[in-house]
């Protein structure tokens, strides 16, 4: 039973470590909003600009660029709709950003717990034991109630880091969604402030 919980333990613990290291890799802000495709918008100043734009976005596929495609193939409905329509994908896109985040959630909650029924098993063997045979060993006693506890360290050991990396990363996918939404609204008030064009005849 105790390779049991030693197992569950290791696996927790990898899929938390998995999950760290990929959300910090998905999470980097170069790939959600590429630098490349913030110059593009900022130098999309007049409609001739925008296949630019648009080349430079097809190019970088990230969250951010393809809120944008978004956003100026629906520039001829009106401001509202396409707002609507963006903030509908965008949310779609913030999901995506999410993803492997409840994971961590789920280890917060779950390591302690792993580690405090390691812990109170380990005992009720030990002592048991001690019940049974009259255990004089002080040495031997100490050593078990040692490894017992390691339960508990292991899981707090877990816990600590993902609640760091959780907290983090769910901060900054706020603050990436704050950002994304900041940048398309400069650029649809800068394409709506400007009288659209007439259909040809």
């Amino acid at each position: 039973m105790e390779k049991f919980f030693i197992g569950l333990m290791v696996l927790t613990s990898i899929s938390a470590l998995t999950f760290i290291i990929e959300r910090g890799l998905a999470l980097r802000w170069s790939r959600v909003i590429p630098r490349s495709v913030g110059a593009a918008l900022e130098a999309c100043r007049t409609a001739a600009d925008r296949p630019m734009l648009r080349r430079v976005c097809e190019q970088n596929p990230s969250p951010f660029a393809r809120l944008l495609l978004l956003a100026d193939q629906h520039l001829d409905l009106p401001r509202e709709e396409n707002e609507s329509a963006v903030q509908t994908r965008a949310r779609h896109e913030i999901v995506q950003l999410e993803r492997g985040l409840v994971v961590l959630e789920i280890v917060v909650g779950i390591a302690p717990l792993l580690g405090l029924v390691g812990t109170i098993y380990g005992m009720m063997t030990l002592f048991g034991g001690v019940a049974r045979s009259s255990l004089t060993d002080n040495s031997a006693l100490a050593s078990g109630i040692a490894i017992i506890l390691g339960f508990t360290m292991a899981g707090l050991l877990i816990a600590i880091p993902s609640l760091v990396a959780w907290s983090y990363y769910t901060k900054k996918v706020e603050n990436l969604a704050v950002e994304m939404e900041i940048l398309i609204s400069e650029y649809l008030r800068r394409q709506y402030r400007r009288p659209a064009p007439t259909p040809a005849k």
